[in-house]
């Protein structure tokens, strides 16, 4: 199953060479020309620019598929780092890669609007048929009102 999972700075990875490092210190070894300027997708402020470097790692099935050390740097803040474990196939670009990076961002606004909206996380969980059923009715009102809305237009004032 291929991932991007986000990660902690001290996340020990092993690099292709055999030597276990920090996550921090794997990136830190990437030349310069390893970070390229690629779009995190949309978000409230218009694009998200950052700029991203990958670092080839070890993981279970290593070589047959890919495994990644990828990070995120922000281009106003160099020090402002975060850090993330890929596992794809082999042929993966960059760039597929940063998108599914970018998608967290628009699947927690999602989860956030479904509690504000339609009471995603007001339940107390007492059996899982309970719970079951009360997820289960607040992503369905949530769709509801997401399709009413797209197909109603753009808001005039």
């Amino acid at each position: 199953m291929s991932y991007v999972l986000a990660t902690s700075v001290n996340q020990r990875v092993i690099t292709v060479d055999g030597a276990e490092l920090r996550a921090d210190t794997a990136i830190a070894a990437l030349p310069a020309q390893a970070w390229r300027t690629r779009s995190a997708g949309d978000g409230a402020k218009g694009e998200r620019l950052y700029d991203w470097a990958r670092a080839p790692i070890r993981g279970l099935n290593w070589p047959t598929t890919g495994y990644w050390l990828l990070a995120r740097r922000s281009r106003t803040d160099p020090e402002d780092l975060a850090y993330y474990l890929c596992h794809s196939p082999a042929r993966t670009t960059l760039t597929e890669l940063v998108t599914v990076a970018g998608t967290r961002w628009a699947i927690e606004e999602t989860f956030q609007t479904a509690k504000g909206q339609t009471g995603l996380d007001h339940y107390q969980v007492r059996q899982y048929a309970g719970w079951y059923r009360h997820i289960t009715l607040s992503m369905l009102a949530h769709t509801f009102l997401t399709v009413t809305r797209s197909k109603r237009g753009p808001r005039t004032r």
